[in-house]
């Protein structure tokens, strides 16, 4: 295998690591969109099956009532609807996902760069031998 041919190898590898990097990224994205839109949105809670009137509920990080820490015990419905530990479960999770994305980008972007930096290195190298060879010949 000729150095281009492997070079080339080396470099499609290294962009299909950065597109599992981006991939992972996006993923941790969509799990932080789902934690804020838990945390951020209100939400309503039925009262029984198929409630008419249900009870509409602050959100999580916005309340200033004691609903999100109160609960059943005050009469709030709102309190076992969307619970923290599924907040900082979906966070949590996205945490590994997203570093694991960040060093598949970060490799596969320094190895295409390091790639493109040999190339452009053998090739001045290249370039310098053939004026050396000329300017021998020439004397």
């Amino acid at each position: 295998m000729r150095s281009s041919e492997y070079d080339f190898d080396f470099r499609d590898r290294a962009g299909r690591t950065r597109a599992w990097g981006i991939g992972l990224l996006v993923v941790a994205g969509l799990l932080w969109s789902w934690c804020t839109l838990l945390l951020l949105t209100p939400y309503e809670v039925d009262r029984k099956p198929d409630d008419r009137y249900p009870v509409e509920c602050e959100p999580r990080l916005m309340t200033e009532r004691g609903t999100a820490n109160e609960g059943l015990g005050h009469g709030d419905y709102c309190q076992n609807e969307r619970d923290w530990p599924e907040a900082v479960v979906v966070l949590g999770l996205s945490v590994p996902v997203s570093v694991a994305g960040a060093v598949l980008f970060t490799s596969g972007s320094i190895s295409r760069r390091m790639s493109a930096h040999a190339e452009a290195m053998r090739e001045l190298d290249r370039i310098a031998d053939e004026r050396e060879a000329r300017t021998a010949r020439a004397r």
